[in-house]
């Protein structure tokens, strides 16, 4: 099956593409750019995977991207740099013990991680300019520089944190449908300045980055 375009935008895709965004302004930062079906699925993982659920139960899609504005973990993803995840990971879906935290995983059940298609990320990647790394999901926004730095260090790669990807990803997983998570970086994991954030500029950043995917989909769904 093969996206057809029309002056750089999708029309009547034989591709289709759901775009899960977590609120309103991430939903119109995507639109702005993107004629697929882009939805505002809610806030944090439940909501996240409920709501891409309920949408891949009613129609058939051959991919859903998580996408919307992130924390980037400084000096890695700077503000307004767009990311798209290798991988797309809960990271604090576990327990806490005297010895550390321990990821499901290694209590011996569920999963915490989820990876888009490699072609998929690298030639996303390519085209909008973004860099690539682990995108963690969490049900708590990080707060302070200790936890900024624990994060990082269970998680080398990880460049943002956000709330929805992981929650996305588990729905699309059980509907066997590819995955993908962007990122726009808001402002930096760790304390919460909001006097620093730039969350206009990151979804100017999602906008325009969206506005690059077409011949991505056109080259990676025909091969």
């Amino acid at each position: 099956m093969v996206l057809q375009a029309e002056e750089g935008r999708l029309t009547t895709p034989a591709v289709r593409v759901l775009v899960a965004t977590a609120v309103p302004a991430e939903r119109d930062a995507v639109a702005r750019a993107f004629p697929g079906e882009v939805l505002a699925v809610g806030v944090g993982p439940a909501r996240a995977a409920a709501g891409t659920a309920t949408a891949l139960a009613r129609a058939p899609y051959d991919l859903v991207i998580s996408a919307g504005i992130a924390g980037g973990f400084a000096p890695h993803a700077p503000l307004g740099s767009l990311v798209v995840a290798d991988e797309i990971t809960a990271a604090d879906l576990g327990a806490e013990t005297p010895d550390g935290f321990l990821a499901v995983t290694e209590l011996g059940f569920g999963t915490v991680t989820h990876r888009p298609p490699d072609a998929l990320v690298r030639e996303t990647a390519t085209a909008t300019g973004a860099l690539t790394g682990a995108v963690l999901t969490v049900s708590t926004v990080t707060g302070t520089a200790v936890r900024a730095t624990a994060l990082r260090e269970r998680h080398p790669t990880a460049l943002a944190e956000a709330m929805e990807g992981f929650g996305v990803a588990e729905a699309a997983a059980a509907h066997g449908v590819p995955v993908l998570e962007i990122r726009a970086v808001s402002n930096a994991v760790g304390p919460r300045d909001r006097a620093s954030w730039r969350i206009g500029e990151a979804l100017d950043a999602l906008t325009v980055g969206f506005g690059k995917l077409t011949p991505v989909l056109q080259s990676w769904k025909s091969v």
